[in-house]
């Protein structure tokens, strides 16, 4: 029995969603080439980033796809685990630093 908390994508997906929707998936790949297409940042470290992006939103086939991606594009393991510590560096702190709400209210005594 397939997980369908997180299938396998496959050809007859794609194929689906752009039969439902072929503008959208048309703009969508163009739009991705575009971010990803050598630029102000090279391939490899657009790559770099959406390694620690897809580790922050939680994504398994972004995960997937651009951990193979970023070798692809020449990251090494090292730098693709760096990549994911400072996700994880950036995740903790985002907590670290929205504690101030809790902060404020405790030091108001606001009971709401």
């Amino acid at each position: 029995m397939p997980d369908l908390r997180f299938p396998k994508a496959t050809r007859a997906h794609a194929e689906q969603r752009r039969a439902l929707a072929p503008q959208a998936e048309d703009a969508f790949r163009t739009f991705s080439k575009a971010v990803f297409a050598d630029g102000a940042l090279d391939a490899r470290t657009k790559q770099l980033i959406a390694v620690a992006t897809a580790h922050v939103t939680q994504c398994p086939w972004c995960i997937e796809g651009h951990v193979k991606a970023a070798r692809h594009a020449g990251a090494t393991d090292e730098q693709i685990m760096e990549a994911i510590w400072i996700a994880a560096e950036m995740r903790a702190g985002a907590a670290y630093a929205h504690s101030v709400k809790a902060l404020e209210i405790i030091s108001h005594g606001k009971a709401d």
